[in-house]
């Protein structure tokens, strides 16, 4: 199934999320991640295309941004999206003011809580780094709200298999999960299974 992305709209409260008409309420998807965790180069990676804006300062995302997946059948895009990214800032970087960390409980915390159509959550840690308490708490949170997510490893191609199973077992240990599934945007290595995964919302 080949999909095609189209950006709908940036969002920073919830009265600005997109409405069912928008997006016949097609299921969503949402990335979060700390803000140098590699977030934009997966979403871009997945959709093969520059959708996701990569910045080389972390945390310049300030709103949630969501594009829509059409299907494309013989050379025309189906009008009802199959899945809904939404690609959500970043947090837990030192540099980020203090007034960006604010505006989580006003857009961020609400959705994650209330919306909807939100099928699955992709929670993404860094392999190259030792597990962070912001995303222990992150998917602390997934887990007493009962909210379906998946982490992700990111930048795995940047360690051999030794280091990069040693480091996972360790993130794991940490974040008191059973599954991590490690990826690289650069290399593409783990995108087609993470791709199983998304579509399995889909279906």
């Amino acid at each position: 199934m080949r999909l095609q992305p189209v950006f709908l709209l940036s969002a920073t409260s919830p009265d600005h999320f997109p409405s069912e008409a928008k997006t016949h309420n097609a299921p969503e998807v949402a990335f979060l991640g700390r803000s140098n965790v590699g977030k934009s180069s997966l979403i871009n990676a997945l959709l093969g295309s520059k959708e996701a804006r990569v910045s080389s300062t972390p945390g310049r995302t300030r709103a949630i941004n969501f594009f829509a997946l059409h299907e494309v059948s013989g050379g025309r895009q189906k009008a009802v999206p199959a899945l809904i990214f939404a690609d959500l800032p970043g947090y837990g970087y030192a540099k980020i003011s203090k007034s960006i960390s604010a505006e989580w409980p006003l857009f961020i915390e609400p959705y994650l809580a209330e919306r909807v159509p939100l099928a699955l959550c992709v929670c993404l840690v860094d392999t190259n780094i030792p597990p962070q308490p912001s995303d222990t708490q992150l998917i602390t949170y997934f887990k007493q709200t009962q909210r379906p997510f998946l982490v992700v490893g990111t930048k795995a191609d940047r360690l051999s298999n030794n280091v990069l199973g040693k480091n996972l077992a360790a993130l794991k240990r940490e974040h008191e999960i059973e599954e991590i599934l490690p990826v690289s945007a650069k290399t593409s290595s783990g995108i087609p299974a993470l791709w199983q995964r998304i579509q399995q919302v889909a279906e």
